[in-house]
C-alpha cells in the first residue's frame, strides 16, 4: 500500500515529536526539570544548611531549580531508600552523611547497600564538631568535663539528632576514648537538641559546628573542644579533643550521591559544578564561617571516603554495642 506524501510527512512529524516529548534527556541537556535534592534530616540542621547552599550553586550554575526535600526518619534511612528505588536520571539526588556509612553496620536488615546502591557524585565537606554544654553547667574546659563526668556516672544527658548522626558516634567515641558514662538522648534534628541544651533538658551535645556555631558566638553555649584531630580556623581559641585525649579523631562527611547507574556524563557534570562552587571564594568563605573544610575532588575520591568511612565506623558501632531505636 502506498501511502500519499502529506500523510507520510504528518507521520513522521508526529513520530519525531513523540521520540522529542518521551526519550530522556540527553547528558548534555542535563538537567532539563528541577531536580530533587533529598536530605535524611529536619530543615535547620548542618545537612540541610549544607544541602541548601549546594542546591543554590547548582540552580544558578545549571539553570533548573535543585529543590531541597527533607525527608528525616531511621537516622537517614527513609531518604537514602528514596533515591536508591528513583531512576537513575539524575532528577533525584541524596545529600551523603556520616549516617550513611554508620547505617550500613547499625541497621541489619537495610533493603539496600550503601557503597553498591548510591553513586558517589562530588564530596562537599569534612566537617568537625563541636563540643557544647549550656553556659550554667559547672565545668568550663574538657578536663573539667571528662572529671565531672567520671565524678558522676550516669548522669550526664547526651543529645544527638539521632542514632548514627555524627554528634552520636562522636559522643559514642569519645565515652570509649575518655572512659566516662553518658546517657544518649536522640532527637530527629540538630535545632530541637540545641534548645533542650539551652533549656537544661540535656548536658552537652556534640554539635555540628554549622548548628551551634552561632549560638557559641552569642554566649549562648559554652564551646569546650572541637572533635577533630587538629582546631578549627572558625574556633581557633578552642582546642581539639585530642589534645587531652590522645588519638581521638571524630567529624562529619557530606556529599552528592545519585542512584546507582547514573550515567556517567551526568556525575561528571555534577562533579564539575560543584567543585568549582567549592573552590568560588564567595562559596568558599561561607562554608569557612560554618566551620566546614571543603572537600574537592573525582567521584572516585568521594567513593574512597564512603568506603573508609563505612569501615571506620563499623568497628565503633560493633565495639560500643550500639543499636537503632
Amino acid at each position: 500500500m502506498t501511502i500519499p506524501r502529506r500523510r507520510f510527512l504528518q507521520v513522521a512529524a508526529g513520530a519525531a515529536a513523540y521520540t522529542a516529548a518521551t526519550r530522556p534527556a540527553w547528558p548534555q541537556d542535563y538537567p532539563t526539570r528541577p531536580v530533587r535534592l533529598i536530605v535524611g534530616f529536619g530543615p535547620g540542621g548542618a545537612p540541610d544548611i549544607l544541602a541548601r547552599l549546594i542546591g543554590q550553586w547548582l540552580s544558578d550554575r545549571l539553570g533548573q531549580t535543585f529543590v531541597v526535600e527533607n525527608r528525616p526518619g531511621a537516622s537517614g534511612n527513609l531518604a537514602t531508600q528514596l533515591v536508591v528505588e528513583a531512576p537513575a536520571d539524575g532528577q533525584m539526588l541524596l545529600l551523603v552523611s556520616l549516617s550513611n556509612a554508620v547505617n550500613a553496620s547499625l541497621y541489619e536488615n537495610l533493603a539496600f547497600d550503601f557503597v553498591r546502591d548510591i553513586a558517589p557524585v562530588a564530596g562537599i565537606s569534612r566537617d568537625p564538631n563541636v563540643i557544647v554544654v549550656n553556659p550554667s553547667f559547672p565545668v568550663h574546659t574538657l578536663p573539667e568535663f571528662i572529671a565531672y563526668a567520671k565524678a558522676n556516672p550516669g548522669k550526664i544527658n547526651m543529645a544527638s539528632p539521632g542514632v548514627g548522626t555524627s554528634p552520636h558516634m562522636a559522643g559514642e567515641l569519645f565515652k570509649l576514648m575518655a572512659g566516662v558514662d553518658m546517657v544518649h538522648v536522640p532527637y530527629r534534628a540538630s535545632p530541637p537538641a540545641i534548645t533542650d541544651l539551652m533549656g537544661g533538658q540535656v548536658q552537652v551535645y556534640f554539635s555540628p559546628i554549622a548548628a551551634g556555631i552561632e549560638y557559641v558566638r552569642a554566649g549562648r553555649l559554652r564551646a569546650l573542644a572541637i572533635t577533630s584531630a587538629k582546631r578549627a580556623d572558625v574556633l581557633p581559641d578552642v582546642p581539639s579533643v585530642a589534645e587531652f585525649v590522645p588519638g581521638y579523631d571524630a567529624g562529619a562527611f557530606y556529599g552528592i550521591g545519585a542512584p546507582a547507574k547514573t550515567p556517567a556524563a551526568i556525575v561528571e557534570k555534577l562533579n564539575r559544578e560543584i567543585d568549582a562552587g567549592l573552590a568560588d571564594s564567595t562559596l568558599k568563605a561561607r562554608l569557612a564561617d560554618l566551620g566546614s573544610v571543603p572537600f574537592l575532588g573525582s567521584p572516585a575520591d568521594f567513593g574512597k571516603l564512603m568506603a573508609a568511612e563505612t569501615e571506620k565506623w563499623t568497628k565503633v558501632v560493633k565495639f560500643a554495642g550500639i543499636k537503632p531505636q
